[in-house]
């Protein structure tokens, strides 16, 4: 019972120290792409964790004494002859996985199938009441207040009002448009999706609701960085400055909104990126908070295996 209980500690630690860990300084906003990839990993550790720990605590202790090797026997003799041996823990263990796997699959579903409806009504309306600009390769929008954002999706567009044009220099139109345009090309739509889920199965958790808001405001920082390779930065600040108070509507990604003076500041004053060897930290984090949990929860497994061979090794 050890196993389980170290998955099921980290588990729980994890979700109240990991948030206030990666907060720390400013590390993410020189490298918001390594950051996303971390907040990622860290929910993916921590709910990995929950699953494994109800599966550790629900095979046998005797399938573990007699190694990986009975365990595949055992489950090849349970499919032959029809019989599946369990026990009250055993079913309860394995409930309590499934449960946990069942309520974010729905959760993520019905975020994605919600968005999907809210686009589509949005998608309806941009038909009828915005017009194409093939030189920009966005939908203009009448509307004289300014804004800017994008409609994700299988056909996503990257949409602009009038009031935008009107108001923006050509060159910052271009700066902001290319934002929108890397929000598409990345998905980032289905990377919050992902974290608004958790946030739905599993609430008040505070790191679930940490990394919402950060991958939020990430996702914003790493398309500003993409459209800087071409464009540059004292336009996108520019843009944001006078985007500032437009907002996107529901479930789409905007180049205004609440971050948009934080952006302005990063974008005139770019922060050194991180060093390779930070990156290869960060990467050798990320790592080890995937891998981590399996590694945990297969040690016992994987050691009773070798055990196992080696005393048949020391008969011969």
């Amino acid at each position: 019972m050890i196993v389980p209980l170290v998955l099921a500690g980290y588990a729980a630690a994890a979700v109240i120290v990991l948030p206030r860990l990666l907060s720390w300084g400013e590390w993410a906003e020189r490298a918001p792409r390594l950051a996303l990839g971390v907040w990622l990993a860290s929910c993916a550790s921590a709910v990995a964790s929950v699953i494994l720990a109800a599966l550790a605590a629900a095979v046998p202790p005797s399938v573990v004494a007699h190694g990986l090797a009975g365990f595949f026997q055992a489950c090849a003799a349970m499919f032959s002859h029809g019989a599946v041996p369990a026990s009250p823990g055993l079913l309860a263990a394995l409930a309590g996985a499934g449960l946990i796997a069942a309520r974010l699959t729905y959760c993520t579903a019905a975020v994605l199938v919600m968005a999907g409806r809210e686009r589509r009504e949005h998608s309806d309306m941009l038909n009828l009441l915005g017009r194409h600009d093939g030189e920009l390769d966005a939908v203009v929008l009448d509307h004289e207040v300014p804004a800017a954002y994008c409609l994700p999706g299988r056909q996503g567009r990257a949409v602009i009002t009038t009031g935008a044009i009107q108001s923006l220099p050509p060159e910052q139109v271009a700066a902001v448009l290319a934002h929108e345009q890397a929000h598409l090309r990345g998905r980032h739509h289905l990377v919050i999706a992902i974290v608004e889920a958790l946030v739905r199965a599993f609430p008040r958790l505070p790191l679930f609701i940490r990394a919402r808001s950060e991958v939020v405001r990430l996702v914003e920082l790493l398309a500003d960085d993409v459209a800087a390779r071409r464009h540059a930065r004292i336009h996108i600040a520019g843009a944001l400055v006078r985007l500032a108070t437009g907002r996107a509507p529901a479930f789409m990604l905007g180049a205004g909104g609440e971050t948009a003076l934080t952006r302005v500041r990063r974008m005139l004053n770019p922060a050194t990126p991180l060093g390779r060897r930070e990156r290869l930290a960060g990467l050798a984090a990320i790592g080890a908070l995937l891998l981590g949990p399996a590694i945990v929860a297969a040690f016992p497994g994987v050691t009773a295996l070798l055990a196992h061979h080696c005393h048949h090794l020391s008969i011969f």
